[in-house]
């Protein structure tokens, strides 16, 4: 038995409760978690903009040491230090075969299976594959990738998701290249991680944007020039420090229609919008016609920074030695399985960076 945080329904509180965990069958690995950060995606998932099967253990994004594993299983052993991914891909869909391995069709197929039980013998889910808010949990072998060596075993959580969106949304997304200009909308821990992406880049001027004046010295740290706080003269305001021009680049990290919209307007003529924010369907962005044609941006949706883990990981780890990428810096509190509903209620007030849950 260990503790987990249960979503016993869509909208309910959440649960600190006992699970029952099988031993892993073939082809899974048991891991014990270090930590795991709390994600928009989990926030969205409890309320229902996202759905996965319920009851369910949620937390999408870990680290932690192998316990056991099961028949098959050769790239990680008992001991091994562990990066969970989410999203692991199949290899043999159409976006496999393209190499979008970030838009895999069977990725999320493990949602819908049951992987532990409650002590009342309820079936439980494992939320998006990995269930992380666990002290410990079962996935499969795909699910895990070898933590390189030298990288802090409780902040190695952030690779998994807030790291892996915003590093990629940079790189792989937008491309940003040296001496171009930025603007990122949203610093919570994927907004975090965009900026010190795009410091890493080499981008010129770095513009984060967000409701909260509280969260300017945060961006400064992780990379931003300046700091503009969210109004309905936010485009205007970004324009005026980019020679009436616009930025060559913006990172929607929010998920909102009308953040989407002033993401688009504040770039330049010919400038790129990458959206990572998951908004819900009642979310619409509206163009006309002739501002698309006049002003020839692009406006492209990011999942999972675009990013392939397997390949991606140790990259982001080479960063993390070297000193560019500061993972502790996209953490601004510390919690147990129990503050997880505070961080919920942090977020939808706009507070602080990523919240970590540590075991």
């Amino acid at each position: 038995m260990v503790r987990a945080a249960v979503l016993p329904e869509v909208g309910a509180p959440l649960k600190i409760t006992d699970i029952e965990l099988p031993d892993p069958g073939p082809g899974q690995v048991r891991v014990r978690l270090a930590a795991a950060g709390v994600c928009h995606s989990d926030l969205s998932l409890s309320n229902g903009t996202m759905r996965v099967p319920v009851p369910a253990v949620l937390g999408h994004e870990g680290a932690g040491t192998v316990v056991a594993v099961g028949e098959g299983v050769t790239h990680v052993a008992p001991g091994a230090e562990v990066v969970l991914n989410w999203a692991p891909s199949c290899g043999s869909c159409h976006a496999c075969s393209l190499g979008e391995v970030w838009l895999c069709a069977n990725a999320l197929n493990g949602a819908a299976d049951v992987y532990a039980r409650t002590a009342d013998g309820t079936d439980l889910h494992p939320g998006l594959n990995v269930a992380a808010f666990a002290e410990e949990t079962v996935v499969s072998a795909g699910c895990v990738l070898p933590l390189p060596a030298g990288i802090p075993l409780t902040d190695a959580a952030l690779l998994g998701c807030a790291v892996l969106t915003g590093y990629g949304a940079v790189h792989h997304s937008a491309r940003v290249r040296p001496g171009e200009t930025v603007a990122v909308y949203g610093v919570g821990g994927v907004g975090l991680a965009a900026l010190q992406a795009a410091r890493i880049a080499g981008a010129g001027r770095i513009v984060a944007v967000d409701v909260s004046p509280a969260k300017e010295e945060l961006a400064r740290a992780a990379g931003a020039t300046d700091y503009v706080v969210a109004s309905e003269t936010t485009a205007r305001e970004i324009r005026g420090l980019t020679d009436k021009q616009g930025v060559d680049v913006a990172v929607e990290c929010v998920g909102r229609a009308t953040t989407i919209r002033t993401a688009w307007d504040s770039t330049r003529r010919g400038g790129r919008t990458t959206v990572v924010g998951i908004g819900g369907k009642d979310q619409q962005v509206t163009f006309n016609a002739l501002e698309i044609f006049h002003w020839g941006r692009t406006l492209a949706g990011c999942v999972y920074g675009n990013s392939d883990p397997a390949r991606d990981v140790p990259v982001l780890a080479e960063h993390v030695r070297a000193g560019r990428l500061d993972l502790g810096a996209l953490v601004t509190e510390r919690i147990g399985l129990e503050g997880i509903p505070a961080a919920f209620e942090n977020m939808l007030a706009g507070k602080g960076g990523r919240a970590l849950v540590v075991f």
